[in-house]
């Protein structure tokens, strides 16, 4: 065990598989006390019983604002403090044009994606403000930087949305030692793919394994992000090696935002270079 994160108290939302359930992980490996959360029960008992070192397991639902408050609050009454909060819960959202989107669809959406991160942060706010001290990191995603990086535009949209509240947040607490960040993954090779063609949780098990080779083909790097790739990004934001850092995204995407690779854009080069050859 390393002690980057010890004697501090942490909060992982989402955290019965995937990236919330790896930078858990993680946090109680680097020292801290680590109170996991979601919807699953048993899947979350026993993910806490097997990382073991206090880690424990609160049920909640992030769109229920009683559950939020509940875990929030409980943890530090607990444990007498809360150090960091990663707000991670997320989930797929409706896809089709946007004639064809139902609302009701974007509501759900909404309340899973964007309404739980600001409900989250409301609760973590004044305990960590009290403290003089805190880390809220919030989970964004390349697609709320650009259009086409998800099949989903409402994924986008919130996504995007998250981004930016992280900043407005980040420059409202950060008076009072509290840091705000984001990290946006790219292509991570998790269940989620699976879950947006429709899969529920028991079948979208195991799938991400299927898609890292697909996904291996969208960035500079060639291999498909993987969660712990995420979920060391969320040990730095956790830790005090960043306690200056402040409103931040941290983009976990092999660079594929930033364009296509090199070799595919010589390819293309070459090709018209041929083409008005002749």
């Amino acid at each position: 065990m390393a002690d980057r994160l010890k004697n501090k108290v942490a909060i992982v939302t989402g955290a019965t598989s995937g990236m919330g359930l790896r930078t858990a992980q993680l946090y109680a490996a680097e020292g801290a006390t680590v109170v996991l959360s979601g919807r699953r029960a048993d899947l979350g008992e026993q993910a806490a019983a097997q990382i073991g070192h206090g880690a424990s397991f609160v049920r909640c639902d992030v769109t229920d604002e009683a559950d939020v408050r509940a875990l929030i609050e409980g943890t530090a009454e607990r444990h007498g403090r809360l150090d960091v909060l990663f707000s991670n819960a997320g989930g797929p959202a409706a896809l089709g044009r946007v004639q064809d989107i139902d609302l009701a669809d974007l509501d759900a959406a909404y309340n899973v994606l964007l309404r739980s991160v600001f409900a989250c942060t409301k609760y973590a706010a004044p305990i960590m403000r009290a403290q003089q001290a805190g880390s809220i990191i919030n989970n964004g995603s390349v697609a709320g930087y650009r259009a086409g990086f998800s099949s989903s535009m409402v994924y986008s949209l919130f996504k995007g949305a998250v981004v930016h509240f992280t900043k407005l947040a980040a420059l409202e607490l950060g008076e009072d030692f509290v840091r705000v960040n984001s990290i946006s993954p790219g292509p991570i090779a998790t269940d989620i793919f699976a879950k947006f063609a429709g899969m529920d949780d028991a079948a979208s098990e195991g799938t991400a394994e299927k898609v890292k080779d697909r996904l291996a083909k969208a960035t500079p790097i060639p291999r498909a992000g993987l969660v712990d790739d995420v979920a060391w990004a969320a040990v730095y934001l956790a830790s005090d090696e960043s306690g200056y850092i402040n409103a931040q995204d941290i983009l976990v995407d092999g660079g594929m935002i930033w364009g296509r690779r090199f070799s595919e854009s010589d390819a293309g080069r070459q090709a018209m270079h041929e083409f008005l050859r002749g």
